[in-house]
């Protein structure tokens, strides 16, 4: 699984991504810094990556245009790089699982350890 972080997740947290997510970037190391969320949604879709944001406005386009690209939303409000990396890292497994489910195209992060898919709480192992 390839991810793409959205301007608002710093890229210095790319290196750290490549072992458990190898190919994993960001939209400004691909020159997409100024590229419209529905550019980079389209990206992410010819691409196969899953989008890692910290806003809403990427779930917001799944509920309307559908689904993919899937979608990782870091809710853990303004925290340092390496929580959202340790999140991302510690919680690999649980997020592959559930978006081998067909129904989920959404997983919020709210802590490490604490992860829902759309919406429905999805903790334990």
């Amino acid at each position: 699984m390839k991810l793409l972080l959205d301007q608002n997740i710093s890229r210095r947290i790319v290196p750290g991504l490549q072992i458990d997510y190898p190919g994993s970037s960001q939209v400004a190391l691909l020159d997409l810094e100024s590229a419209s969320d529905s550019d980079i949604r389209q990206f992410a879709l010819e691409n196969d990556f899953v989008i890692v944001t910290k806003d809403s406005d990427f779930q917001e386009m799944n509920l309307t245009q559908g689904s993919p690209p899937k979608v990782i939303w870091v809710r853990l409000g303004n925290v340092d790089n390496q929580v959202i990396l340790s999140s991302l890292v510690e919680n690999r497994s649980r997020i592959q699982r559930l978006f081998e489910q067909d129904a989920v195209d959404c997983i919020e992060i709210h802590a490490v350890g604490d992860i829902s898919a759309d919406g429905s709480r999805a903790m334990g192992a």
